[in-house]
This record gives C-alpha cells, sequence and structure tokens, in this order.
C-alpha cells in the first residue's frame, strides 16, 4: 500500500481541473455550513440573538398605538439597522474565535495534510456568516412589511436601507476572519471594538462629518421630524456598495494571508477594491447644491410641490407621501367645527402641512406660524398627541382667525379654544393633561400646539376648562353657542366666559402668565 501526503495543497488544486474545482467547492460549501451549525452553539450569539429577537419583536408588536400607527416608510427602513450591531460585534467575537481554533487546540499541523487549503478554510469561515445574514435580512423584511401593511403607513422605503443590516453581519463575519489571520489572540476582537470606540470618541464631533460618519457600517439618523423622501439626502445606493465591496475586500485579504495565490481570488480583490472605492467616493461628497436649493424650496414654497383635495368645504393640501392623512386631518376638522356656531361654523380651512428647512435628519422641527386667515399648519407626523395637538391649532384658527392672530390671545378665547379641540375628544380630561407640558390640570400651563410651537394657558383658564370638561357636554354645547359672539370677543375675560358658561369664576387675577 502506497501513501501519499499532501504538503501543497494548493499546488495540488492547480494540476486538477473540472471534477476536482466542483469537489473543493464542494468541501467549502460542506465546511461552511458545518461551521455555521457551530456558530448557532456560541454562547454569546444565542445571548445576542434573543435579545435581538426580543427587540425585534417589540417592533412588531409593542408599535401599533399613538405615532408608531402611523409609520413613514423611508424613516422604517432606516430604523432597522440600530438593532443588529450589538449581535455583529458578538458574530465578530464568535467567527473569530471558530477560526483561530485549530490554532488554539495545537491542530495546525494535522491540518496542514488535509487536501482543502487553509485560504478555501478561510473562505468557508467567511460564508459561515451567509446564513446569519439571510436571516437578518427575512427579519428586517418582516419588520418593514408590517409596518408598510398598516392602514396609516406613509413614504417608501428603499432597499438599500434593508441592505444595511444584513450586509453589516457580513461585514462581521468578514472582519473577524482577517482578524484571526492577523491576531489569533482570543482577546483580539473585543480590543479591536474598544480601539473603534475610543477613536470614534476622539474625532470632533463623533463621527458627525459626512464623509467620515458614512464609513462606520450603520449610519442611522433618525429620530428628527420626517421629511419628504426625496429631500432625505442620504447615499444609501453608494454605502450598500461600499460595504459590500469592503467586505469582499476583507476576505480575500484573510485569503491571501493563508497563503491563497489564484487569478481569481486576485481578480476578486480588485473587483472589490474598484466597488469600495466607488462606495466611498460616492458617499463623502455630502448634500449638494441642488438637494440643498430643494430643501430650501419645500420648506418656503410647499404649495408648489403639494397635492391638494377638497373635503367637506375645505382644502387639505400634503406632500405627495401624506396625501393619505388627509382623510384622519378631515375628521378632527369636522368634530372640532360641529361645536363652532355664528360664522365660524362654516369657515372654510385650509390644512396645509409644512417642513422646516432641511439640515439635519436627527432634529425636530419648529414648523413657520401662518399669518393667512383660515391656514391651518400641520406637521409630518399623526396619532398620539399629533391628533388633539392639531386639534387645537383647528380651534384656535376658527377662534382668532389665523395661527398669527392666535398669538395674542390673553382672554376667553383662550378658554373657547381648548373647548372647542377637547369637548369631542374620547377622553377630554386626560387629553388635556397630556397637550399641557406640565402635564397638569392646575395652574399656569403651555399648550402644545401643531406647528411644534406652544400656547400659553393662565391658571384661571385652565381652571375654567376643567370645570367645563367635567360638565355635561351637550348643556355646555348649547351655551357655548348661546353665547358664541361674547366667547370669541378678545374684549371678553375668563371669568366673564365662566359666568357664561355656567361654571365656578376662578379666583385670583384674570390675566394670562407672564412670558
Amino acid at each position: 500500500m502506497t501513501t501519499t501526503l499532501v504538503t501543497n495543497p494548493e499546488a495540488a488544486g492547480r494540476a486538477g481541473r473540472g471534477p476536482e474545482r466542483d469537489t473543493a467547492s464542494a468541501s467549502v460549501f460542506a465546511l461552511a455550513v458545518f461551521e455555521a451549525r457551530q456558530l448557532l452553539l456560541q454562547i454569546p450569539l444565542l445571548v445576542f440573538g434573543l435579545l435581538y429577537l426580543a427587540y425585534a419583536g417589540h417592533a412588531l408588536f409593542g408599535g401599533d398605538e399613538g405615532m408608531d400607527a402611523y409609520p413613514v416608510l423611508h424613516d422604517v427602513d432606516r430604523a432597522t439597522q440600530g438593532g443588529p450591531e450589538l449581535f455583529a460585534v458578538a458574530l465578530l467575537v464568535c467567527v473569530h474565535r471558530a477560526t483561530t481554533l485549530d490554532r488554539r487546540r495545537g491542530l495546525e499541523e494535522q491540518f496542514g495534510v488535509l487536501a482543502m487549503a487553509p485560504a478555501r478554510r478561510t473562505l468557508a469561515h467567511a460564508l459561515s456568516v451567509v446564513p446569519f445574514a439571510v436571516g437578518m435580512a427575512v427579519l428586517v423584511d418582516v419588520q418593514f412589511a408590517w409596518s408598510a401593511l398598516r392602514p396609516g403607513a406613509v413614504g417608501h422605503g428603499s432597499l438599500f436601507e434593508l441592505a444595511v443590516a444584513p450586509l453589516t453581519l457580513l461585514l462581521a463575519g468578514a472582519l473577524g476572519v482577517l482578524l484571526a489571520r492577523v491576531l489569533p489572540h482570543p482577546a483580539a476582537p473585543l480590543l479591536l471594538v474598544v480601539a473603534l470606540v475610543f477613536v470614534v470618541s476622539m474625532v470632533p464631533g463623533g463621527l458627525g462629518t459626512h464623509g467620515v460618519a458614512w464609513l462606520w457600517p450603520v449610519v442611522l439618523e433618525n429620530g428628527g421630524t420626517p421629511v419628504p423622501g426625496e429631500l432625505l439626502g442620504r447615499p444609501a445606493g453608494w454605502h450598500a456598495l461600499y460595504l459590500t465591496g469592503f467586505t469582499v475586500l476583507l476576505v480575500c485579504a484573510a485569503m491571501w494571508l493563508a497563503g491563497g495565490r489564484a487569478r481569481i481570488l486576485k481578480a476578486a480583490a480588485a473587483v472589490a477594491l474598484a466597488a469600495t472605492v466607488a462606495g466611498v467616493a460616492g458617499q463623502t461628497p455630502g448634500d449638494s447644491a441642488g438637494l440643498r436649493a430643494a430643501r430650501q424650496a419645500e420648506a418656503d414654497h410647499p404649495a408648489k410641490f403639494q397635492t391638494c383635495v377638497e373635503r367637506a368645504g375645505s382644502r387639505y393640501c400634503a406632500y405627495p407621501d401624506w396625501k393619505g392623512w388627509t382623510v384622519d386631518w378631515a375628521a378632527v376638522v369636522h368634530r372640532v367645527r360641529s361645536e363652532a356656531a355664528g360664522a365660524q361654523a362654516g369657515t372654510r380651512l385650509t390644512v396645509r402641512q409644512r417642513i422646516q428647512e432641511v439640515t439635519d435628519l436627527t432634529a425636530d422641527a419648529t414648523l413657520p406660524i401662518s399669518s393667512t386667515p383660515g391656514t391651518v399648519t400641520v406637521g409630518t407626523r399623526w396619532g398620539g398627541n399629533r391628533v388633539p395637538e392639531f386639534a387645537v391649532g383647528v380651534a384656535r384658527v376658527l377662534v382668532a382667525g389665523s395661527e398669527r392672530a392666535s398669538l395674542d390671545m390673553c382672554d376667553a378665547r383662550v378658554v373657547t379654544t381648548m373647548w372647542l379641540a377637547l369637548a369631542t375628544d374620547p377622553t377630554p380630561v386626560d387629553t388635556f393633561r397630556r397637550l399641557r407640558i406640565d402635564d397638569s390640570l392646575s395652574g399656569s400651563g403651555v399648550v402644545r400646539t401643531p406647528d411644534g410651537g406652544s400656547m400659553s394657558v393662565s391658571a384661571q383658564q385652565t381652571a375654567v376648562v376643567r370645570e367645563l370638561l367635567r360638565e355635561p357636554h351637550d348643556a355646555v354645547a348649547a351655551r357655548v353657542k348661546a353665547h358664541w359672539p361674547e366667547l370669541v370677543s378678545p374684549h371678553t375675560t375668563t371669568a366673564e366666559a365662566a359666568r357664561l358658561l355656567g361654571v365656578r369664576v376662578p379666583k385670583g387675577p384674570d390675566d394670562c402668565p407672564a412670558g
């Protein structure tokens, strides 16, 4: 019997073609499947995987109320990117550990006699991450689809934004494999993570500059007021290309360090380098002059970019992504106006959606006050507190004539405004409390309005409104309609309004809080 030791697997691989190459590919695939199964048993992946599933489950089933019931899909897509980051770190650690297993157990010499070259074993370890990336892609798509299927969903998601989470896992796996070839010490992954965090913290403003920020796998830019999708200015496509190219480049580098010298490896590395450079170049420049001009134009002249519809005698104008919400706005206008009397009951309103000039996607907007009579401003969020805030906005325009005129209200008109906004609310007292910034029902306070501003309510006005909301609705509504001219007059005091409406006159000076 003759035994042949293969001491140069790469040479043996070059000597054989056809069936041998297919066998080698099948072996790489089989090893990748085996390593993927082994990764599933790693405690860090199990722990962080369960944590992420809990997080994703909460996002799916816990966001069916308030503003979450009205998702903006071009914000939802990038909101899927932050959750997998900790799981990616765990994957980096576990892939590094799996790749260095032969070295840690002193089996390198034994592995060296196998027909599968170290470079192919390295490739198999990198491919073992693919099932996790596929699973993450499925979870991300389910999260997005769940939001997209809600009746209140608006906007359009980006495939490139949804690809970031699975690409981040692939990048973590590639980095783990490369690190195993460069620094096989078990502590290397955690030291690398600490070093990256330190470098990020040392950069002035963190990763605030556009070019530097987009070198990081995940750039969330969320939490701010939603804006039309065409104004986002996020180079999502270039970023996905950068992540893909960089991942392949890291795998090629790890295979080269493991002894790989095949022409296909060199070609793949060249293509990956070109893709990485192109991605970096495409995502670096920042907001173009054309994008800045478009943002300015849509903020200053919204009517040019909006679709308007007529509903029950009023006009509703929204950016194309939000036109489905006009039905909800009209329902609020109808119930508020149904409590009014006189000419105001038939006032033709124009509900105009506004955005602030976009400079930062993480900032909450304060919308401009309209001085046009009969115009009500509404933002790009809906649900939760945004609904009663909009009701306040409608009521103050009915009472004062315009948003600008309502800024000077410090009399019975404040009481009338709050009554109109809350009279037909399902839980008027609780809603009144939530509308106030201090979440109380006593003393002077500030009520939120849909433009991001506020309306002052004195202690006396608060007391009168609180008493009105505790009275039978029909009785108060009859008094409001009977004394409507006095209740919308700037010359009627809060105390006089209380007498007209049949509730206790509050004690103390009849004025508005300072400031």
